[in-house]
């Protein structure tokens, strides 16, 4: 396992993060048992860092069960405080205001909250969740900077909405943060542009997540696969259409073998392929694809060409969280805009 210094700090990360979202069964229903089993199992490999959300169910709730049995090195565990809705409007397709997303106190609350579930004393990393670029230079940066004088947070973070990663454009050049999360994969590889040469600039972490596409980026899907109605991918695959999302992830298999074990190995090494990405934030909670995961950076980068010629020959700026935000008439909104 490789390990890189976390934003200007002397915290040092493994460049594969645990992605917890999976923790609250969003990918597939799994027993609590074997999720801990699951996030034990990627320490024991090595991964050690973690990353969750308030919003994510009971993630934090199992991932505190788990840091509390585990006997090891604490790993580095990053949260996200939790944003409020409107009546009409969930804030992740749209912004809400400030003052709906977070009112004063609610990144405190949340954060205090965050502390309880995860059984620890402090957060390595709090991000403000659903960051619009028009809540820089407000309050909740100094609810968190407050946090971090009473030792309950060290690091100041934000996490982009979908794939709108120019959003951190200017409160990365700012110096007030120490990360950013945002959409970095095969198929949008924007933020490759600005924002991580600025990131690495800068010394603000760059936490790639959505690396595989919720899944898509696996080589799993086929045209007629259909998911449990509760799992998230059921109407995220749904806005592609399915069979062009298929089609263009076979056109990837001519990379493999030769330049990765298989397409997800090659999604993971592509987004962690430049010096600024930090750590590429994925799903681990099935033993094997966790293992799946760690080994692709175990390979041999890819080379130069190879990884210019995918990011101007397959990229597809689609946004299939549209129906999420936006669901069809009938269709519920939650306040995540995950049902």
């Amino acid at each position: 396992m490789e390990y890189v210094r976390f934003s200007d700090s002397d915290q040092k990360v493994s460049r594969v993060c645990f992605g917890a979202m999976g923790l609250n069964c969003a990918f597939g229903q799994f027993e609590e048992g074997q999720l801990i089993r699951a996030v034990h199992h990627a320490l024991d490999q090595g991964v050690s860092m973690i990353d969750t959300a308030r919003t994510y169910g009971d993630s934090e709730r199992i991932l505190g069960r788990a840091l509390k049995e585990w006997k090891g090195e604490r790993p580095f565990v990053a949260s996200k405080a939790a944003p409020k809705a409107s009546k009409t409007n969930n804030g992740w397709g749209m912004p809400n205001p400030i003052s709906i997303s977070y009112p004063k106190g609610a990144v405190t609350e949340s954060a205090e909250t965050s502390l309880k579930e995860l059984h620890i004393d402090c957060i390595d990393l709090l991000q403000l969740h659903q960051y619009w670029s028009q809540y820089e230079g407000e309050y909740w940066v100094d609810e968190m900077l407050k946090l971090k004088e009473q030792g309950k947070i060290k690091h100041i973070g934000i996490s982009i909405t979908d794939h709108r990663h120019d959003q951190a454009i200017s409160i990365v050049r700012s110096g007030v943060i120490d990360s950013v999360q945002t959409v970095v994969n095969i198929f949008d590889p924007l933020a490759f542009d600005s924002l991580i040469p600025l990131c690495q600039d800068k010394k603000v972490a760059l936490i790639a997540r959505c690396v595989l596409d919720e899944g898509g980026l696996t080589g799993v899907l086929e045209e007629d696969t259909i998911f449990d109605e509760k799992d998230f991918r059921e109407d995220y695959f749904r806005q592609g259409p399915l069979s062009e999302y298929v089609r263009r992830v076979n056109a990837l298999k001519k990379y493999v073998p030769a330049y990765a074990g298989s397409i997800a190995q090659l999604a993971i090494k592509y987004a962690a392929y430049p010096p600024g990405v930090t750590t590429v934030n994925i799903s681990m909670h099935i033993k094997e694809h966790a293992n799946e995961n760690i080994r692709a950076l175990e390979e041999a980068p890819l080379p130069d060409s190879i990884f210019l010629e995918i990011r101007k020959r397959h990229r597809w700026l689609l946004n299939l969280y549209e129906n999420k935000y936006f669901p069809s008439e009938g269709e519920e909104m939650t306040a995540t805009g995950f049902k």
